[in-house]
This record gives structure tokens, C-alpha cells and sequence, in this order.
């Protein structure tokens, strides 16, 4: 089975780290069950399905058309998403006597990244921001 991004949160120590990635995991069920592989270098290639080899009703006794799926080699570059979440020390002093200013921003934060990482996955668009990748809208 392959490595589930809630399975690498228990794995660190960081509180922080964790709470960020388990924040993740709450606003995204795309990513409670995308299974994470580790890619050597800046990008990746895989094949996807150009046509399925068709499928048919037959008669009685009819004959079998005979067909097989097609594939086309696609590749896609690696993308980091992330933000800053700086609050400015003395906000933090001052002002987290209720609410820990810095802990909500992060938290915020992370909520943004799961949010901006669906959207990217079913519509981004290189071409529209070339630090992003395409989503599976554009790759049809």
C-alpha cells in the first residue's frame, strides 16, 4: 500500500508540521486518499489511456470485434505549493491573549493550500500560471 499523507503526519515530530498536514487532510478528502510516491527529479511520466479497446451487445452466436487499449506517454512537471503565514512578533505578543494570531494564520494557510491543490488538480493550467500544473480538465 502506498504511503497516504495521513500516515506521513504521524510520522513527525513537529506539532506544527502535523497540525498543518492534518489540517490538510481535514478540508481535503481528495488527499486523505491520494497515495504519495517520491519522483526523482522535476518531473514525471506515465502512461494514460487514449482509447479502451471497446466494449459491444453481441448476438446470439455473433463474433467478437477484437480490440485493445491505446496509451499515450504523457509527462508533467513538479510544482511546490505553500505560502508564508508571518505574523509580525509583537501581534502575536499583544494580541494572542483569546486567539493565538499565528496558529490561525497557519491554519488558514494550509485550509488555502488543500483548497488551491483540488482546484489545480481538476482545473489548473500551466499556461494560465507556469509555476502550477495542469489538472485532469486540461489533459483530455
Amino acid at each position: 500500500m502506498p504511503l497516504l499523507l495521513a500516515e506521513s503526519a504521524k510520522l513527525s515530530n513537529d506539532l506544527v508540521q502535523r497540525g498543518v498536514i492534518e489540517t490538510i487532510l481535514e478540508e481535503s478528502p481528495m488527499l486523505r486518499v491520494m497515495p504519495f510516491l517520491e519522483v526523482e527529479g522535476n518531473s514525471f511520466k506515465y502512461s494514460q489511456e487514449s482509447t479502451l479497446g471497446g466494449a459491444a451487445f453481441y448476438a446470439v452466436n455473433g463474433v467478437w470485434s477484437e480490440g485493445t487499449a491505446t496509451f499515450t506517454q504523457k509527462t508533467v512537471n513538479l510544482a511546490i505549493l505553500g505560502g508564508d503565514a508571518d505574523v509580525d512578533n509583537f501581534v502575536q505578543r499583544a494580541r494572542s491573549n483569546v486567539n493565538d494570531q499565528r496558529a490561525i494564520q497557519t491554519v488558514l494557510k494550509a485550509k488555502d493550500v488543500a483548497r488551491k491543490w483540488e482546484s489545480t488538480v481538476l482545473y489548473g493550467d500551466s499556461s494560465a500560471d507556469p509555476n502550477a500544473f495542469d489538472g485532469s480538465k486540461m489533459s483530455t
